[in-house]
């Protein structure tokens, strides 16, 4: 998950992330939610910035 969050903070999609990461994209998408909720976050903005503080 943190792998996901710092290329999450340079602003990829889930579908460049798992391309660089050699995840699926579902398995992409199941990490973001896991952030989110972890962050308390709404949205993948408020994760990042939450992440960079």
């Amino acid at each position: 998950q943190r792998q996901v969050l710092g290329l999450l903070c340079q602003g990829l999609t889930n579908k460049e992330i798992a391309s660089q990461l050699w995840r699926s994209e579902h398995t992409v998408r199941s990490h973001v939610q896991a952030i989110l909720t972890i962050l308390q976050a709404s949205c993948r903005t408020e994760a990042a910035d939450t992440a960079r503080r």
